[in-house]
């Protein structure tokens, strides 16, 4: 992985400090679509971001919640970077969840220099605001080991 750090240790610094995540997804006919998205996470297994429902990745999330997610720092030097890889389910947060999901995405929003973000800001499936809160919930997490062998990803454990 990276210096002396565990699997863990890696997955979750990258985690933490990156802003950004890979959201790839796929239409009805499997036609792939990837997005960046600011994120924000709880435990690193649950993922939320605001998007448009118009956006071509909701749209796929619609038809298709099956999602990977990749996270990454894309500064790093040539051949020193590491990622965390993440296949998930997405869907637009139900409107009994809202709150407390925005809870951990204003959390996070202040924290980068953003703001507070409240349910008027966002709609549940059937709202009318523009933008929607959606989750994704990670169902595994992998890094790719640093051997030598191309694309030998390592299963790594970030929650209990």
């Amino acid at each position: 992985m990276t210096g002396n750090a565990s699997p863990a240790r890696t997955a979750h610094d990258i985690i933490e400090t990156n802003r950004y995540m890979v959201l790839a997804t796929a239409d009805h006919a499997g036609t792939p679509w990837s997005s960046p998205v600011y994120f924000a996470h709880r435990e690193y297994r649950e993922f939320f971001w605001v998007s448009s429902p118009l956006a071509t990745h909701s749209r796929n999330i619609a038809v298709r919640p099956q999602v990977g997610i990749v996270v990454f720092d894309s500064t790093v030097p040539i051949s020193t970077g590491q990622a965390v890889y993440m296949s998930a389910v997405a869907t637009a947060v139900d409107a009994e969840d809202t709150e407390d999901a925005l809870d951990v995405f204003s959390r996070r929003s202040v924290t980068h220099g953003g703001r507070v973000w409240t349910a008027d800001d966002v709609e549940d499936a059937q709202g009318v605001s523009g933008l929607v809160l959606y989750r994704a919930v990670a169902e595994d997490h992998s890094m790719l080991a640093k051997d030598g062998q191309p694309d030998h990803r390592v299963p790594v454990r970030l929650t209990d």
